[in-house]
Order: C-alpha cells, then structure tokens, then sequence
C-alpha cells in the first residue's frame, strides 16, 4: 500500500491471470498490500470443492450466469448477484462467470482447502 496516500488502485487489465482452484484468477489487492482484505477477478472454469477456514468471501458477479453450491444447496448466480460465504462453508460456482470476490480478512491464498 502507498503508505504516503493510503489507498491503492489496480487495473485487472495489467494484471497477469492464474489458473487455481475456481478458475482464472487476477489478484487485484492482495495479503502483502496490507489491506484488511483482499479483492480478485476470477473467471469461473471448473472449480474445485473447497473451504476457507479462516476467511470469509463475499462474491459480486460482474457478468455471466450459472449456479454456486453452498454446502448442500444449490443458489442461481446472474449478474450483479451478492454472494456471502462465511468460513467454513464448501463451495463451488459452475457456469460462465466472471466474479469479483472480497476476502476477509486477508490471506485467503493460504487458506485453501479442496474437498473435490
């Protein structure tokens, strides 16, 4: 973070996508930004059954349509859905998405955990 400003602004067009266990990601504000949380774009592409055990996710969908498994129920997702995943809660979204997903508190990259 700009510690002169405080405040940080990132384009997700110059950011370089990874793929992971949801898709296509661009970290956009990450653990190392100093931030309470983190911010990422990812495009939807065969997600993975997982959990965090420490974090919390809200999910925004930007674009697109398709359905997220919340521990055994299944919601419909289409543009400019919200989505709060606590802690603890497998998940998985399927579907042509493109999500922008909110991590508190930060440090979600370590807190991974694929049950798929």
């Amino acid at each position: 973070m700009n510690s002169t400003s405080g405040f940080l602004r990132r384009d997700p067009a110059e950011v370089a996508p990874w793929a992971e266990t949801c898709g296509e990601i661009r970290c956009l504000i990450v653990e190392n930004d100093g931030a309470a949380g983190e911010v990422h774009q990812v495009q939807i592409r065969d997600a993975k059954m997982h959990y965090h055990a420490k974090t919390d996710e809200f999910y925004y969908v930007i674009d697109g349509e398709g359905t997220m498994t919340l521990g055994g129920t299944e919601i419909e997702l289409h543009k400019g859905v919200v989505v709060y995943v606590p802690r603890g809660t497998p998940h998985k979204a399927v579907g042509d998405l493109t999500v922008l997903v909110i991590c508190v508190p930060r440090g979600v990259m370590h807190d991974i955990h694929e049950v798929e």
